[in-house]
């Protein structure tokens, strides 16, 4: 009888918070661990300014992403890639400060579970088969089995005090979803 064992690393340490989630210590080395730049394409579609990818977007028209348009439009006009970091807005509070700052009308659709499912059902699609998606948040979602990803590892970084936890996930993309 043969076994597989699966090991996935949770860590938890401490850093400073930052708007800018890349630029935070942890943060960055799980970036340089997990990406190999040099080989591999990625994609983030709320890139800011210190996105380690390739293919940048972000609404705020003020950040070196060369796209600025909503991440899900975006997301539909890309096809395959190696890797995607999710760095979205937390909260629908940012989402909504998200989108007044570019000058976009925020609706209902926009703060909606609907809107982000749709938005992790284009990552699944673009992600090639042994891809990563590394998300950031105040959860740890990610992608799911339903749309053929695996939890890899799992970053706690800890900010002290009143401040949420930033929770990194690494998911590998296992099998081909349903999308």
């Amino acid at each position: 009888m043969c076994y597989i064992v699966f090991v996935m690393e949770i860590k938890r340490v401490w850093a400073m918070p930052s708007k800018d989630t890349f630029t935070i210590k942890p943060i960055a080395e799980l970036l340089k661990e997990e990406i190999n730049i040099n080989k591999e394409i990625w994609l983030d579609p709320y890139a800011g300014n210190y996105s380690p990818a390739q293919h940048r977007n972000d609404l705020n028209e003020d950040t070196n992403a060369q796209d600025h348009e909503d991440a899900l439009l975006w997301l539909k006009k890309r096809n395959e890639a190696n890797g995607v970091l999710l760095d979205p807005p937390y909260s629908l509070r940012q989402v909504s400060e998200h989108y007044k700052k570019a000058g976009i009308k925020i609706t209902g659709w926009h703060t909606s579970a609907g809107h982000n499912s749709k938005l992790k059902d284009e990552v699944a699609r673009i992600i090639r088969p042994g891809g990563k998606v590394i998300c950031f948040g105040w959860n740890s979602m990610g992608l799911g089995k339903n749309r053929g990803f695996e939890l890899t590892r799992i970053l706690l970084v800890a900010h002290g005090g009143s401040k949420n936890d930033t929770i990194c996930t690494v998911e590998k993309k296992v099998k081909s979803s349903l999308f």
